[in-house]
């Protein structure tokens, strides 16, 4: 993999960049759809590459692992076969899931206890093992195992688990460098800086995976229940230590004005289920603010969904027909609001480049924040 920064916001920490996979290239910043099992939920892969122009998708080593299975992924030649993207894609390590089964998983020295979700079968993570898993997923990016702390942990809990996360780390990293690929082209690995809220762990960690010397970080952790200033804070701590010269990952974040937010903060990465997962019950993000599909002022508001929107759909249906199919709960509602908001997700992060490339990031940002958290 390769980074290179194309321009710098001269009035913020925002810049523009390019990562060089075997897949493709990458314009940063960048938005991830996120296709946890293999499939962006609703969404053809055609509509990812043709209408909205994705150019890398996310996919999840835990869901992978348990269905298909790594039998049927090895068997295919990896994901990118297996689905037919022929685009980058991005594995998360599975620790954010496993930290979601808090009642059916036990953290131990080794790696992770879990019980599937499927079936309740037993089952265990490694550092290494989690490695191996991506090497057979064939992603692009490899993300390492880790721990993520709820955001209301207390500091006694951080100092542990962020301990635990960097004796993880070492080895992950240590088995990535020992193995090599399966199907021909190379992968990278992806450390993630945890730390909760506390600064000072924060600090610790972003030095303790700067000095690894990766091809890219990620920071972990954030969005899972703390303060929107507090995550604001800890990206700039974190941002201040992390190599200039890597990409930036904040991983499972979030709203279009928390992209925005960290953007500006020196992001280059982000990824979450909320353009399709708010799509399918009814919220759209547009360029003028978010909608609720079911309230009643839409239905004869026989307008574009998004006149200033730039996939097929926006052009195509009304507000008062995406109305009906919601309350009819018919499906094709459910997959127009994902294209959308995922469309909308994607011209976000390419105005930011634009802008950060102009040199009026920072002016274009604050009217832009202003419009995606009005309520329409």
């Amino acid at each position: 993999m390769n980074f290179k920064i194309d321009a710098l916001a001269p009035d913020s920490s925002a810049r523009a960049g390019e990562i060089t996979t075997a897949h493709g290239v990458i314009p940063t910043p960048i938005f991830m759809p996120v296709g946890t099992a293999g499939t962006v939920k609703g969404v053809h892969i055609r509509e990812l590459r043709d209408d909205i122009d994705a150019k890398i998708i996310l996919g999840n080593t835990y869901h992978l692992y348990l269905r298909p299975g790594l039998d049927v992924l090895r068997k295919a030649g990896g994901l990118h076969k297996f689905n037919s993207w022929e685009r980058p894609i991005l594995t998360d390590s599975g620790g954010f899931q496993v930290f979601s089964l808090s009642a059916n998983r036990k953290l131990k020295e080794e790696g992770a206890y879990f019980r599937s979700h499927i079936d309740g079968s037993k089952h265990l993570f490694t550092p290494e093992g989690v490695v191996d898993i991506q090497r057979i997923i064939g992603s692009d990016i490899m993300m390492a195992l880790d721990e993520c702390t709820p955001g209301t942990a207390d500091f006694n809990y951080a100092r542990k688990s962020l301990d635990l996360t960097h004796r993880w780390l070492k080895r992950g990293w240590k088995h990535f460098n020992e193995t090599e690929p399966l199907y021909g082209y190379s992968q990278t690995f992806f450390p993630i800086v945890q730390g909760c809220v506390y600064p000072e762990l924060r600090r610790e960690s972003a030095k303790f995976v700067a000095d690894l010397g990766a091809e890219g970080n990620a920071i972990g952790g954030l969005a899972v229940g703390e303060p929107t200033d507090k995550m604001y804070e800890m990206i700039e701590v974190v941002n201040d230590i992390l190599p200039k010269d890597k990409p930036r990952y904040l991983m499972g974040v979030g709203t279009p004005a928390n992209i925005l937010e960290g953007i500006d903060r020196g992001v280059d990465m982000f990824d979450c289920v909320m353009p399709t997962r708010n799509g399918r019950n009814g919220m759209l993000f547009t360029s003028e603010g978010i909608m609720n599909m079911r309230n009643k002022k839409w239905a004869d508001d026989y307008s574009e969904i998004d006149p200033n929107g730039t996939v097929w759909v926006d052009h195509e249906y009304s507000k008062a027909y995406l109305r009906h199919l919601f309350v009819s709960q018919e499906l094709l509602a459910m997959q127009i609001a994902s294209i959308h908001n995922l469309g909308f997700y994607l011209e976000l992060v390419r105005q930011a480049r634009q802008h950060i490339i102009a040199g009026d990031f920072a002016s274009w940002k604050k009217m832009m924040v202003e419009k995606v958290t009005r309520r329409l």
